[in-house]
């Protein structure tokens, strides 16, 4: 079918993290929606809690330690159709600006980490602050914490870039961080502590995760290199062929040249120029044309 070669094509882009983690959410959330109408008619829908169990983020250590992939599940499943539809016109909105700026792979990195992050600030706090232990645990689901880090990212990173909000016009993305932040703090006395818990736990990671960057540091290294193991595990090895041929003289000026910028790309010597002005005065002197040239230069 038309449809099961178009996700299939969507996912085998190397340029496509953001449609490519807006998708999953979706099919996630389809495939719930489906299971859970198919046990509804079927009689059992009594059957569809245990499945939700399998993906949802438990306060309990002992479900945890029988579930440990739901460390990452959780930030895949949403319940109610306004629960998925905010997280994903945020991660769209803001995770452009990631994309545009860090690229593919640093979006997909701080989505995983603000998960990780989120999750971890609410086991801590379950499990070892008074106020938040309740009797019979606690449990989440929802993008909100990978979503929340990936807003405060991109507020961190581009503090004065403007969004054009319904009623209120412009407003820069730094104080739009800053509500989102300040709506998670006061909902914590609300019937979702567990929820706003993590969200401020991915705020900290997109906060931390910028500051490093700008540092020299990035922390989504081990997520990507996880990435690119799992990729390779799947990856279909072409068959190769060896042919031997003379090799060509090299001229004296060949061999002291630099090679030539491909296509579309910078050429070396800009990205050094760039990458010697962020280690003078750091990546928010960079003008947007030089962070899209060290974009696509990463991209290569």
């Amino acid at each position: 079918m038309s449809v099961f070669q178009d996700i299939r094509t969507a996912f085998d882009r190397r340029d496509n993290a953001l449609n490519q983690l807006l998708l999953l959410n979706v099919l996630v959330f389809a495939a719930l929606i489906v299971l859970h109408a198919g046990l509804t008619i079927g009689g059992v829908g009594n059957y569809y809690e245990p499945v939700l169990r399998q993906f949802a983020l438990s306060s309990s250590l002992p479900v945890l330690a029988r579930h440990p992939w739901t460390v990452l599940t959780y930030a895949f499943t949403h319940e109610g159709f306004f629960h998925i539809l905010f997280n994903l016109l945020n991660l769209y909105w803001f995770g452009q600006l990631i994309r545009e700026y860090l690229g593919n792979r640093r979006l997909v990195s701080l989505y995983v980490l603000g998960a990780l992050a989120g999750g971890l600030v609410f086991l801590l706090s379950y499990n070892f602050l008074p106020a938040f232990q309740p009797g019979l645990g606690a449990s989440v689901v929802g993008a909100s914490a990978s979503v929340t880090a990936i807003i405060v990212a991109a507020a961190t990173l581009l503090p004065d870039f403007t969004f054009m909000l319904i009623l209120l016009g412009p407003v820069k993305i730094k104080w739009i961080a800053v509500a989102v932040v300040l709506i998670s703090l006061a909902g914590i006395n609300g019937g979702n502590p567990g929820g706003e818990i993590t969200h401020l736990g991915g705020a900290l990671l997109g906060f931390v995760f910028v500051k490093q960057l700008k540092a020299g540091r990035d922390l989504g290294r081990p997520i990507q290199a996880i990435g690119d193991w799992v990729g390779n595990l799947f990856s279909r090895r072409p068959t190769m062929s060896v042919t031997t041929r003379r090799p060509e003289p090299v001229t004296t000026a060949a061999r002291g040249a630099r090679p030539a910028a491909a296509p579309g790309q910078p050429h070396p010597d800009e990205v050094d120029s760039i990458l010697e002005k962020i280690s003078r005065s750091g990546y928010e002197s960079l003008s947007k044309d030089e962070k899209q040239k060290l974009f696509r230069a990463s991209q290569q």
